[in-house]
């Protein structure tokens, strides 16, 4: 698996979503991260099938890219405590990797995850809705953008150009259609024992992706989990909502750095 890593420290595996690449979490960690004084080592990896990741015919499901995830660490990590933060269908398989590596896991982060339903038609999602936009911020922009967007401003175009718009067009979509015949793990994240390490799962409240409402169930498995839905936040509520994502994994971390 292609990815990069910044840092040195806590290992922080940071894990995007169906089509983006490494590209999207790096976008929004690395200015947080910047600014804190304890060292934390991200690494930034591209999920089979995209970015610079190849998809062999060996990879035909998510438990293959979860299987490939696990090696990644066994080969990255070993058996060091580390953080793992992923982003809607990365907070699936993070929520898959906390099961398998229980003991190893010392936190999680989830941005927008699935939650109990994975397929898109038995999800609970609000409708899209378009609460501001800047004058030409709209003028010329993907259309991937104009359909998820809530906050249409010039800044949150220029993120997704720069973060998202790039992985989305280098994923390779016969694999990730191979791959989407079989989705569903065949573990459901949530089998075991409760997790009770430190947990995050934002939503926001205008994701018609994912939605919010979905994940609120996932909550008596992660007893120590804080749920934030936010206002004016889309499938893209990193970008859209950039200081209180920073203010809640700033909070985060300093809950899995407790002793």
């Amino acid at each position: 698996m292609f990815f990069e890593t910044r840092g040195s420290g806590t290992p922080v595996l940071a894990i995007h979503g169906w089509t983006p690449d490494h590209r999207l979490m790096l976008g929004c960690l690395e200015p947080l991260f910047s600014r804190l004084p304890d060292p934390y080592r991200r690494l930034y990896p591209d999920l089979p099938g995209m970015g610079r990741t190849p998809a062999g015919e060996d990879i035909a499901s998510s438990d293959d890219i979860l299987a490939a995830l696990d090696a990644f660490v066994t080969e990255h990590i070993g058996t060091e405590p580390f953080l793992v933060v992923g982003e809607s269908y990365g907070g699936y398989m993070a929520r898959a990797l906390a099961r398998l590596r229980r003991p190893q896991v010392r936190g999680l982060a989830l941005i927008c995850p699935i939650g109990v339903a994975v397929e898109h038609a038995e999800r609970t999602v609000p409708p899209h809705a378009i609460l501001h936009a800047e004058p030409g911020a709209e003028t010329g922009a993907d259309p991937d953008f104009l359909e998820m967007a809530v906050v249409r401003t010039h800044e949150t175009r220029r993120r997704y150009e720069a973060e998202i718009q790039p992985g989305v067009q280098a994923a390779d979509l016969d694999a990730m259609a191979r791959i989407r015949k079989r989705w569903t793990l065949s573990t459901p994240p949530e089998s075991g024992p409760a997790f009770d390490r430190p947990t995050l799962i934002l939503a926001g409240r205008q994701d018609q992706v994912t939605g919010y409402q979905d994940q609120y169930e996932l909550l008596p498995h992660y007893p120590r989990a804080t749920y934030a839905v936010l206002d004016m936040a889309g499938h893209n509520l990193q970008i859209e909502q950039p200081a209180l994502f920073d203010a809640l994994m700033t909070d985060w971390l300093a809950r899995t750095a407790q002793p």
